[in-house]
This record gives structure tokens, C-alpha cells and sequence, in this order.
């Protein structure tokens, strides 16, 4: 409300003071919606500034390996992240591609591996999803964001090397985890090292063979740790392949195929220098049982453990990434995909084992963390903990025969190949899952009711049923998972926003109402000097006659 100075409300008129005042005030609303307008225009013609990044080093941190995690670019010699501003599966596709870790699994945003610290290098990122490397993508110039470290983009691809590919013979590390046992020896835990390549059986050559290297084959078995390294064909000759050759590992990897070494079936030896190792669990039933329960497979679920002739469960203070990969190690599910906690997977019952489970991530088993004492916990089976790992095929999700790449008919990817989704069930809850996993915006539509492809006719999934709040398709529970035709003879799909056109919306809305905000300026400006600039050129009006009712009492007197 725009007020005069006290004089003027006593009979004095509305003064040029008073106009002066009040057109100063209205001018400023005028002004301060010009300037939201002009900024608006200035916001959505430089989004997104699409530039090439140019050639640039990429790494994943943070993450149980080296193909998950905070994604990292190097630029003027410095280690900086990228935000989640427009961060989408599409992007997340490039970098695995680019770091050859296989293929995307997800998009995480909001720093789901950790705050980053240093520059944000890149926001705005937006790659086809075609695109051999992050380099080729558009993306604001270097430096230029509106983003903190809480916006730290992440990403998990299949892959779990941890070894940076090279281009030499020498020293390559193997793409994807390979299956191990120990062979001819007094347990599972002992014996000569057997790796499985192109459904066969081979050995490891005892060159660079060391305890390093057997520290590895322990844990990946989950046989404690390593007690020896022997070589020389010490649990005697294996027969047929020598897959691998001069082995070359730090200790902290998790599986062997992890570790640097010489290509496949490359090596310079016969199988007297077969490679061998000891390790310390030699009677594996003396390691507490584990178990994931109530998800839709056997590596995801409310994570339980046995101990007093009792399953329990664990509680979810201090549960984090490193402490679920540890499970889905010792379980043989692959890689972690995430660690929720809040009774994700339902509530357990019973007693509550452990809680207060600190992990480093390269343990073998559970049992190997720093725990409290079984049974002592302050929790309910409201925090009961749950793990989602990638299994041997980690359910991953696309979308076909859509006007773009956030609409159409979705499919799973199920023994490398491409299958629908039946439509039993099908709500906005689950087509919003399968828009977050895709790195869109929430989902608009549930469409259902069209039949299936010719070429197709099978689905994978149905009776699918979500509560929103998962990141992957993967956590929902499922009714059945098996290929054959839907019983209702229909598929699903999904209509998601697409995040760019989120932000240009916005856009445009701010542009629309700093606009409205200067016009009504401006016609409040008009309005009052065509109401009131009539009397900025008067004189004051004298003021009236009072008369005193003691001078009427004085004459009357008179």
C-alpha cells in the first residue's frame, strides 16, 4: 500500500510529494518486472548453451568399482563433477560406453555416490545416447552451473573392472566378473585356481603370482583370507587351457577378472607353473548364512541373517552402498546396485541381529565388517535394511516405437534380448519407475490395452506392482517373471516427461509472468497519473474555518 505523509491527509490535498511517492513505488514494480522478463529472455535463449565439450578423461568414484559411481571429468588439469541438471539414462549410456563398462543400469542424481568436492565442470549435459564418448555431447561451457555437490550426477553401468583398459597386450583387465574355483585340493577353500572363459575351464600361470593376487581369489570365494600362494603346480597339473598369465593385482579388488593381466588365453607356460592358493576358511559352514527376502528375486530383498537357529534381520543406522556390495558378494549377485533402508522390502519379524554394520566394501562376507554385539540394537523392524544387487542379468529397461525417447511401449532386456511388459496392473505408479529409471521426468500416461508386436508375442513380466518410490524396475514386486504370452494379451507402456521440456516450460511460464508483471506496472503507472496528476500543479486548499464554540459563548455574553 503506497501512503502520504500525514499533512496531506488533514485537508491539504494530494500533493505533488504524494505523487512523486507514489509513482516511484509503482515504478519500481514496473522496473522490477522488466527485469525478471529481460532475465527470463536472457535464461531461456542461453538454455541449454550447446557446446561441445571437447575431448576430456572420465572416471567413476565412489562406487564399489570403477564402472559405478560420482561421474568425473578432467579439465585445466583438475578433477571436477557434473551436475544432475538434465542428467538422463542417454548420458549415463555414453559414459559406460566411453569407460567400457558395458551398458547403463541407471542415472542417479542428487549425489547418490557422495558429494563431490573441487569444481562442477559440466551442467546441462544432453547426449543422444549414441555417442562413443561424454566428449561429443552438448552441454553449458566448462565451469558454468547453478548447482552445488548435493547435484552430483552419478552413474552404474553393468561392468565392474577396475582396472583402466589399455590398449596393450600386457595389460588388459578382463570386462566382466569371471566365475572362479580351486580344484584338487583338501576343501573349496584350497586348492589350484580354475577360471571359466567361453564355457571352459582353465588355469592361471604362477608368473607374478602372489599373495596379492590370492587375497583376491579368497575374497571373490568368500574363504576368508589368504594363508598362501603356492605355484609350481603345487595342488598338481590342471589339463587343457591356461587362461591367464601374469596376474597383476592391488588386493583390493573383488573378483580376479578385475585385475590387470595378459589378454585371454595369451600366456608363456604348461601346467607345471599352475597357480594355487590357500585361503583361511577351509569348513565354510562355520559362515553365518545369509539371505535377501521378499523381492522378486534372490538378489534383492529385507536382508536376513541366521544365527541362534534363528533368521533376523539387520537394522538400517549406518547402512550404506559399501555394506550392501559386501552382500551381494558373498551371495554371488553381482555388483550393488543400491542399499535402501526403511523396511524397503516390507518388515521382518523375529529378533533384529545386528545394527550399526560398518563396512569397507572389499570384504568377503557380512561377518567380515565391524559389527555390535549379536542382538544388541535401538531399532524396529520400521529400519529393517535391503539390498538391490545387478544379479547375472541386471533387469534393464527401454522404451519402443515412442515419438521420442521418454514415450512408447516398454521392454526388459532378458538373456540379451528385448522383451515386452504385460499390461496386468499397470498403473501411473509403475510407469513412474520405469520414467525414473530412464532419467525422465514423471510420467503423464499409463497407456495399455494394445497388443503385442507380431514379431514378438511374448512378454517377460506380469502382474507387476510398485509403490512409486522405487529407482529400478528390478525392486518392484512381481507376480510372475517368465516368459510366455500375457494373459490379458497386452502390453504396457508409458508417456514421461521429458526433463528439457520441463525446464523450458518453466521458462517460458517465468518469461510470461515477469512480462504480465511489468505491463501491470505500467498500467498502474498511467492509471494513477491519468487519476491524480491533474492536482500535482495545485496549490493547497485553505484550510476551513473552525469555529470555537468559546467565541460563540463570548458573544453571546456580549
Amino acid at each position: 500500500m503506497v501512503t502520504c505523509p500525514k499533512a496531506h491527509a488533514m485537508g491539504m490535498g494530494f500533493s505533488g510529494h504524494c505523487l512523486l511517492s507514489l509513482h516511484s513505488n509503482w515504478a519500481g514494480f514496473a522496473t522490477a518486472g522488466l527485469l525478471i522478463y529481460l532475465a527470463c529472455l536472457c535464461d531461456s535463449s542461453s538454455y541449454p548453451r550447446s557446446v561441445h565439450i571437447g575431448p576430456t578423461d572420465l572416471r567413476l568414484v565412489n562406487g564399489p568399482n570403477r564402472c559405478s559411481g560420482r561421474v568425473e571429468v578432467m579439465h585445466d588439469n583438475q578433477w571436477g563433477t557434473v551436475c544432475d541438471d538434465d542428467w538422463s539414462f542417454p548420458n549415463a549410456r555414453v559414459v559406460c560406453r566411453q569407460l567400457g563398462c558395458g551398458m547403463a543400469v541407471s542415472a542417479y542424481g542428487t549425489a547418490h555416490f557422495g558429494q563431490g568436492s573441487g569444481h562442477i565442470w559440466l551442467d546441462n549435459v544432453q547426449c543422444r545416447g549414441t555417442e562413443a564418448a561424454l566428449s561429443e555431447c552438448l552441454a553449458s561451457p566448462w565451469g558454468a552451473n547453478n548447482c552445488d555437490h548435493t547435484e552430483d550426477a552419478s552413474v552404474v553401468c553393468t561392468g565392474t573392472g577396475t582396472a583402466t583398459a589399455t590398449a596393450t597386450a600386457t595389460a588388459t583387465a578382463t570386462s566382466t566378473p569371471a566365475h572362479l574355483r580351486l580344484e584338487n585340493g583338501p576343501s573349496r577353500c584350497a586348492g589350484r585356481v580354475e577360471v571359466l572363459h567361453n564355457h571352459q575351464w582353465g588355469t592361471v600361470c604362477d608368473n607374478g603370482w602372489s599373495m596379492a593376487e590370492a587375497v583376491v581369489v579368497c575374497r571373490q570365494l568368500g574363504c576368508g583370507t589368504a594363508t598362501s600362494a603356492p605355484g609350481s603346480a603345487h595342488f598338481g597339473q590342471g589339463s587343457g587351457r591356461i587362461w591367464l598369465d601374469n596376474v597383476n593385482c592391488t588386493g583390493r579388488e573383488a573378483a580376479l577378472s578385475e585385475c590387470q593381466t595378459r589378454p585371454w588365453g595369451s600366456n608363456s607356460c604348461d601346467h607345471q607353473k599352475d597357480a594355487g592358493v590357500v585361503c583361511s576358511d577351509t569348513d565354510t559352514l562355520e559362515q553365518r548364512p545369509l539371505r535377501l527376502v521378499n523381492g522378486s528375486n534372490s538378489c534383492l530383498g529385507r536382508v536376513e541373517v541366521f544365527h541362534n537357529q534363528k533368521w533376523g534381520t539387520v537394522c538400517d543406522d549406518t547402512w550404506d552402498l559399501q555394506d550392501a556390495a559386501v552382500v551381494c558378494r558373498q551371495l554371488g549377485c553381482g555388483m550393488v546396485l543400491s542399499a535402501p533402508g526403511s523396511a524397503h522390502f516390507g518388515p521382518g519379524s523375529d529378533p533384529i541381529w545386528l545394527d550399526n554394520i560398518h563396512c569397507t566394501g572389499t570384504e568377503s562376507t557380512l561377518t567380515e565388517c565391524e559389527l555390535k554385539n549379536w542382538g544388541e540394537h535401538n531399532c524396529a523392524h520400521s529400519e529393517d535394511a535391503g539390498v538391490v544387487c545387478s544379479g547375472t542379468n541386471p533387469l534393464q529397461v527401454r522404451v519402443k516405437n515412442g515419438p521420442g525417447p521418454c514415450a512408447g511401449w516398454v521392454e526388459v532386456l532378458y538373456e540379451a534380448t528385448w522383451h515386452g511388459v504385460c499390461s496386468t496392473g499397470w498403473t501411473l505408479l509403475e510407469a513412474g519407475v520405469v520414467c525414473r529409471q530412464l532419467g525422465c521426468g514423471p510420467a503423464l500416461s499409463a497407456p495399455i490395452g494394445a497388443r503385442q508386436s507380431r514379431g514378438d508375442g511374448h512378454a517377460l513380466l506380469e502382474g507387476l506392482s510398485c509403490r512409486g518410490t522405487e529407482s529400478l524396475l528390478l525392486e518392484c514386486q512381481q507376480r510372475e517373471m517368465g516368459l510366455g504370452p500375457c494373459k490379458q494379451g497386452s502390453a504396457a507402456a508409458v508417456v514421461c516427461t521429458e526433463k528439457k521440456d520441463v525446464i523450458q516450460s518453466c521458462s517460458v511460464l517465468a518469461g510470461l509472468l515477469g512480462m504480465g508483471a511489468m505491463l501491470c506496472g505500467t498500467l498502474l503507472v498511467l492509471y494513477l497519473w491519468a487519476r491524480y496528476g491533474r492536482w500535482a500543479g495545485r496549490s493547497p486548499a485553505k484550510p476551513p474555518l473552525i469555529k470555537k464554540t468559546e467565541d460563540t459563548g463570548m458573544s453571546s455574553e456580549a
